[in-house]
């Protein structure tokens, strides 16, 4: 498993405890970390992907809202809600080709979500993608 995959287990067991009790970035940190073993490089992209999506979550989950078709965001399963925040979050980022930004999405879904969920996960992401592209073109 490399680095940057385990930073992103990490950030989106992060990002599912901000979700259900809606405490402060650092105080889900500091309590996630009292019991996780990582190398300094890894808590620090972890910490830098949980913390970027949940500054940017409103506006994430207002194009979640968008392109989730018949779904609203709280309907989602909240793992899955965190895995596209993740995500998107990397996807306007753009330092990783959105291929691999959605490859690592759909492996979190197979490990930590239901069976259908990386399909699911793909289209919404895969739309996502195109909706980025399109903005930075215009």
């Amino acid at each position: 498993m490399t680095l940057r995959h385990k930073s992103r287990e990490f950030a989106l067991q992060m990002l599912f405890e901000w979700d259900m009790a809606r405490q402060a970035p650092a105080r889900v940190e500091q309590f996630f970390w009292k019991s996780a073993r990582a190398t300094d490089e890894t808590r620090r992209f972890a910490n830098q992907l949980f913390e970027g999506a949940v500054a940017q979550a409103e506006a994430i989950d207002a194009l979640i809202g968008k392109l989730a078709e018949n779904w609203r965001i709280e309907r989602l399963a909240t793992v899955d809600r965190n895995i596209l925040r993740l995500a998107i979050h990397e996807l306007r980022a753009g330092a990783v080709p959105p291929k691999a930004v959605i490859d690592e999405a759909l492996e979190l879904a197979k490990t930590f979500s239901s069976a259908e969920a990386p399909s699911f996960l793909n289209g919404i992401l895969d739309a996502a993608r195109k909706h980025l592209e399109a903005e930075k073109s215009a």
